[in-house]
């Protein structure tokens, strides 16, 4: 299929939606909700929602293309064993991971709060993976399911942006994939952050990747699923 034009910046970016997977990460009650880890190391969670709206619609663009979709969720097993000390002694001593919170043990798999917020839950057959770390790759099996699909492009959304997103398009840069960023399907809890880890993954004729958002993905998606239904 010939490239879809996605507008980005330091530069337009080309790219085949059969060949690109949509990543969200950690979408989390945990992270988006009042009572979870967010709010337990002291910040306003309410920041974060303001990506929850152009992640819907950059996922809504996604599946209607058919583009191979990942959803990630970080924490870690109910024995706290792949849980390094150093990141569970985060935080007040009555509020870290593994300790009990209004959605049960605090970044826990299979705790209501380690699952992700309902406005973007997984559809029936879209991957959801399972991460200890920041960063999507660390510990997981995601590169072998990226090989399998023969994906060479990743469009990264979530939280946090210079946190476990920053990591994953790192990571993902590192081994050879072209990384763009979806900037307001990303959010922080320091706004000051936020832009400053975008401009990173930019600059420098893209160091890192590429910036877009979700306006410019439906708009690339869109004239691609109109060339589609023309076609046939």
């Amino acid at each position: 299929m010939p490239d879809t034009l996605l507008a980005a910046e330091p530069a337009p970016l080309a790219f085949d939606p059969a060949r690109a997977a949509l990543v969200i990460i950690d979408m989390q009650r945990d992270f988006l909700e009042p009572g979870g880890f967010g709010e337990t190391l002291g910040n306003d969670v309410s920041l974060l929602q303001a990506a929850v709206g152009p992640c819907q619609r950059a996922l809504a663009a996604a599946r209607a293309t058919g583009m191979l979709v990942i959803h990630t969720r970080e924490g870690h097993r109910p024995d706290m064993a792949d849980a390094p000390p150093a990141k569970v002694e985060r935080g007040a001593p009555t509020a870290r991971i593994g300790c009990a919170g209004p959605m049960g043990r605090i970044l826990i798999r299979g705790e209501a709060g380690h699952d992700i917020i309902p406005e973007l839950y997984p559809a029936a057959g879209e991957v959801v993976l399972d991460k200890p770390g920041k960063g999507a790759f660390y510990q997981t099996d995601l590169e072998l399911i990226l090989k399998n699909r023969g994906i060479d492009t990743l469009l990264v959304a979530g939280v946090t942006t210079e946190v476990c997103v920053h990591t994953t398009i790192r990571e993902g840069n590192d081994r050879g994939y072209r990384c763009v960023a979806l900037a307001d399907c990303c959010a922080s809890y320091f706004p000051d952050f936020h832009r400053v880890g975008l401009d990173m993954i930019k600059a420098q004729g893209g160091i890192f990747g590429w910036v877009s958002d979700s306006a410019a993905l439906v708009a690339a998606l869109g004239n691609k699923t109109a060339a589609r239904s023309s076609a046939a």
